[in-house]
């Protein structure tokens, strides 16, 4: 068949792979002039700089792209494991590392906050519990088939609900586990992974910590962007065409069936399958202006988004790594106030520093800062006040915590926030990760990956099933390719 992605970001490329390796004609048109979506890089004044997601785990989705390709993928992408996964700071002097072994960190837990090891270890252990026993399912299935729903793996989690804590918070399961405040803080944050208030997220998602210390985090040589790259070079080995700094206009549907698209450059070309990597309310709003809209999935609770400073530092901190957060004193709070459209005062501080692994992503002596803290989609905020805001508390609360003037540190900056990460990536309101998972049937919520209306027309990345972070984003172009 010959099959149109609109969009090469990571799932657009991971679905042009797959697609080619089963013998499609494949092109893909991309409205920006390179490949990658939030997955790309960008130099400043001899700093280099993952502009997106910074975090990498499950390398098996993108390895197993290469090997249905034919190919070793050590051959064409390596990544390191991550001995420490990250460091934690909170203002009271308080500094714990989270060694990706269990063990190990179960003993810095002991040491540090008295908790007994058992306790970590046993949290972990049903965090691997809840991720082999439904993972499969809601991650890696379309929810939308009954046949998913007549399986073994299905029937054994079900006769096993009462354990999965479906109808519990992840603060509620993680108060379950610790008395120590600082303790439930750290596993409440996993929640931001995919844009989530803990306090209302389902306790099913506390499996997330599986994700780093039972399978683990990994750094790909040459940064995060060595993913679009490796993955955007066996694209192009395969045959698949891309068409770059050309946006699709429409996708033409006749008699419920998919005909083809237009481009402003081309006009109307056919295919016979077109799959959408646009947010999926751009695609709706935009590609889609005849088509009924599926309403109710469209309005629903977005994600949180981001407000990201990209520091040049004239120094270098031992006492950093790859990865780093710098906890609020009020999490509670924090989150309340992102719920409200705000942006609460005392913001946890994230800081990757892809220069610890790769320096040359920074001068000699120097380091590459990534320095996020969340913040809500775009609602109509005043960002330029925030922005001014923001920056002055995160550069307050990290000189604090590091006992150092960071901003008489500073050789450059730059700024992403929630209008400029909707310009740049079609994301809605700038929200990060699509729609929230704030209750227990939010992976029944989620636009699916096909269009119950439009024969022929599919959909794959974070604002689908099965949801945002690359790893998702990259499974939800296997659920395309098995349902094509």
């Amino acid at each position: 068949m010959k099959i149109a992605i609109i969009g090469a970001g990571i799932a657009g490329i991971a679905a042009s792979i797959r697609m080619a390796v089963k013998g499609h004609d494949i092109d893909v048109f991309e409205a920006n002039d390179y490949p990658g979506g939030k997955l790309s890089a960008f130099d400043q004044g001899g700093y280099r700089f993952d502009a997106g997601p910074s975090l990498f785990t499950m390398p098996q989705y993108v390895d197993e792209l290469f090997r249905l390709a034919g190919k070793k993928p050590e051959d064409f992408f390596v990544y390191d494991t991550l001995d420490l996964v990250c460091n934690y700071f909170w203002d009271d002097s308080t500094r714990l590392h989270a060694w990706s072994d269990p063990q190990r960190f179960a003993q810095e837990v002991a040491a540090t906050f008295g908790v007994p090891e058992s306790q970590l270890l046993q949290i972990l252990e049903e965090a691997r519990f809840k991720y082999e026993l439904t993972g499969k399912t809601f991650l890696e299935k379309n929810l939308y088939s009954w046949r998913t729903w007549l399986t073994r793996e299905v029937g054994a989690a079900l006769l096993k609900i009462s354990k999965l804590d479906v109808f519990q918070t992840m603060n509620g399961v993680h108060e379950r586990y610790f008395s120590e405040p600082k303790m439930v803080q750290l596993f409440n944050r996993f929640a931001t992974y995919n844009g989530s208030n803990p306090y209302k997220a389902p306790g099913l998602l506390s499996m997330i910590p599986h994700f780093e210390h039972g399978i683990g985090a990994f750094y790909p040589k040459g940064g995060m962007v060595s993913i679009t790259n490796s993955l955007y070079q066996l694209a192009l080995s395969l045959g698949v065409r891309f068409h770059f700094s050309e946006p699709v206009t429409q996708i033409v549907v006749e008699q419920k069936k998919v005909r083809g698209i237009r481009t402003a450059a081309q006009g109307l070309l056919p295919f016979d399958r077109v799959i959408s990597n646009m947010d999926v309310f751009f695609t709706y709003h935009k590609l889609l202006p005849e088509l009924p809209r599926p309403h109710r999935i469209l309005r629903q609770e977005k994600s949180t988004s981001a407000l990201i400073f990209y520091w040049g530092i004239r120094r270098s901190f031992p006492e950093l790594h790859l990865h780093n957060i710098l906890f609020s004193n009020n999490y509670k709070e924090e989150f309340a106030q992102l719920q409200a459209g705000k942006v609460f005062d005392d913001p946890t501080v994230y800081i990757n520093i892809s220069s610890k692994c790769s320096p040359e992503d920074a001068p000699p002596g120097c380091e590459n800062w990534f320095t996020m803290v969340n913040v809500p989609y775009n609602a109509g905020q005043d960002w330029d006040t925030i922005i001014v805001e923001t920056r002055k508390r995160v550069l307050e609360k990290v000189s604090h915590n590091l006992g150092t003037d960071i901003e008489a540190l500073l050789e450059n900056e730059s700024v992403l926030e929630p209008r400029s990460i909707e310009h740049k990536t079609s994301s809605h309101l700038g929200a990060l990760y699509g729609t929230s998972s704030n209750n227990p049937f939010a992976a029944f919520l989620r636009h699916p990956n096909f269009s119950k209306q439009v024969q022929g027309l599919y959909f794959c990345g974070g604002s689908v099933h099965p949801g945002g972070g690359i790893p998702l984003a990259l499974l939800s172009a296997k659920i395309v390719a098995e349902l094509t």
